[in-house]
């Protein structure tokens, strides 16, 4: 059954994991203003859900059992444009949230961390927060430092693309070269994260106030999905798949 109570921040789970799935869905169950629209755990019933109104948090397994959570967040990106993805995952698995989050994810969910934990991320994240640990910082400045392959890779990313369907429009959107690198404050904040320090204490370092370092976050989340759309570009083009 369905509701359409506005207050309520609707969530829907793709999980496999039973214990983690439990966990969650007891910890929604228990909160005053948050409601479980629905849940799967494989990547079949994942894309199902799409078929549906759209939810405001999407928390999702990479690891399903009949394929990559990726292709959830994906068609989460096209489908659920407003809705905020999360990605369960293992500490330690930093690789996977970056893949994540280069697909359109723009927050986490720590599979050993306690119910109230659990409640509080899911409701920051649909309030427009994007968490960082130090370690997934010090990640993102790795992959921002990473130059594109270069013999002129911005006026490769400016030709034009020859002409295709609307469906390829939407999955190769060329991206300006400015478009993919940080900005001095945004590698500033980057870096303070990888030190430990949280968003209010980078806010009384940088003279700013909190919303502005969770903005500063939130564009380096966009930035690293449009790097990793014109990597793709740049590979499509390199192996003759693209003019």
């Amino acid at each position: 059954m369905f509701f359409t109570d506005t207050r309520l921040i609707r969530v829907a789970i793709v999980e496999d994991d039973m214990d983690f799935l439990n966990a969650l869905v007891a910890t929604i169950d228990a909160a005053d203003d948050m409601q479980l629209v629905a849940t799967a755990s494989t990547r079949k019933d994942g894309l199902l859900l799409f078929d549906q109104d759209a939810v405001d948090v999407l928390v999702v397994d990479l690891g399903l059992p009949d394929g990559s959570g990726i292709d959830i967040i994906n068609n989460a990106s096209h489908h659920w444009p407003d809705c905020a993805v999360m990605v369960s995952t293992n500490f330690g698995d930093e690789s996977h949230v970056m893949r994540s989050i280069e697909a359109g994810a723009a927050g986490y969910l720590l599979k050993h961390a306690e119910s109230a934990s659990l409640a509080s991320e899911i409701r920051s994240i649909s309030a427009g927060g994007s968490p960082i640990s130090p370690l997934i910082a010090r990640q993102m400045l790795t992959r921002f430092r990473q130059v594109l392959p270069s013999h002129n890779v911005s006026a490769s990313l400016s030709t034009p693309l020859p002409t295709r369907s609307p469906a390829q429009a939407r999955d190769l959107d060329t991206p300006s070269a400015a478009s993919i690198s940080l900005s001095l404050r945004e590698q500033e904040v980057l870096e303070l994260i990888t030190k430990g320090f949280t968003a209010d204490e980078i806010a009384k370092l940088m003279q700013v106030s909190n919303h502005t370092v969770l903005t500063f976050i939130r564009r380096i989340y966009r930035k690293l999905k449009v790097k990793s759309k014109a990597e793709a570009i740049y590979e499509a083009r390199a192996q003759g798949l693209l003019n």
